[in-house]
């Protein structure tokens, strides 16, 4: 019997990524690449680096194996019944067939695609950190701010799929202005470039999240104080959400998240503060248990997992 393999796909506001993933959750050696995205590309550049990586992963596609589906992950909002995306980081498309774009690249085998918020959610569920727990929020902190939720052991998929962008949370003492129109969005506050701007207007000279990391962990004041109040944004959107879910655990990646461990203990105390709700505080906060191979697994379950997906 041929291996079934999924041709998973990630397309982001920095990044389009696309691998071939087997039925337990691993990357296919030498089938993974990466096209950059971005705000300033246009829309055939875009649609040219899905192509291409699409492309590329499925030529090491091996002579034992078979193809049996695409599972894409994409920044939203996107709308499941139609197969477009309008990431809100990436002005060129808008209203954009991705799915359409993906049956191309991939004629004869089904292309499911969803949120990349609930693949990383799935991801954890099937292989990472969350495989033990039952109501889990999966959140990408990265160039924008995404979350996807496991009920039940079954990811909610919603209706147009945007359920759990918990990005476009409004958390209570901010009014920092959003793309998305609202004011105290959590990606507003929290995202990668959001908080390097922030930084900047406080003086911070650096221009990147690298630059933000290696000041913070030189002890700059301005790159601590401006992890914490990212800390803390996320932590009180968790607060929240764990308040209206009853969640066991929340599995953060992207790669933002990883600009100091100590991100984590500033949303830990955010949530914390909730001192008379045993029930909220109770929720873990932990890493991303997939690293940055997170999304592409999400995706590549959308294939070899629907039974996880509601």
């Amino acid at each position: 019997m041929p291996t079934p393999l999924a041709l998973a796909v990630d397309f982001g506001g920095t990044k389009v990524e696309a691998a071939l993933v087997d039925e337990l959750g691993r990357l296919v050696p030498d089938s993974r690449h990466r096209r950059p995205t971005g705000p300033t590309a246009s829309a055939d550049e875009l649609d040219e680096a899905v192509r291409a990586v699409a492309t590329a992963a499925l030529a090491a596609l091996p002579a034992d194996a078979e193809l049996i589906g695409v599972g894409a992950g994409s920044a939203g909002p996107i709308d499941v019944a139609t197969g477009r995306v309008s990431p809100l980081n990436v002005p060129a498309w808008r209203e954009h067939p991705l799915r359409d774009l993906l049956v191309e690249a991939a004629p004869g085998v089904p292309v499911t695609l969803r949120i990349d918020g609930l693949c990383i959610a799935l991801a954890e569920h099937w292989i990472g950190a969350g495989r033990d727990a039952e109501n889990l929020l999966g959140m990408v902190v990265s160039t924008g701010v995404g979350g996807g939720i496991v009920i039940g052991g079954r990811a909610v998929a919603s209706p147009t799929g945007n359920g759990g962008h918990i990005g476009h949370i409004e958390v209570g003492g901010f009014d920092d202005r959003c793309s998305c129109g609202g004011r105290g969005c959590l990606e507003a506050i929290a995202s990668g470039p959001r908080t390097v701007a922030w930084a900047r207007a406080q003086g911070f000279e650096g221009t990147t999240g690298e630059d933000l990391a290696r000041a913070h962990a030189a002890g700059d004041a301005i790159a601590i104080a401006a992890v914490e109040r990212s800390g803390r944004a996320i932590g009180q959107a968790i607060a929240s959400a764990t308040n209206l879910l009853d969640l066991d655990l929340v599995a953060i990646g992207g790669g933002f998240s990883r600009v100091s461990p100590v991100l984590f203990d500033h949303a830990r105390a955010a949530v914390a503060e909730r001192t008379a709700f045993s029930f909220a505080t109770r929720v873990e906060i932990v890493p991303s248990g997939l690293s940055d191979e997170g999304p592409l697994i999400g995706a590549a379950a959308l294939v070899h997992r629907p039974d996880l997906v509601v």
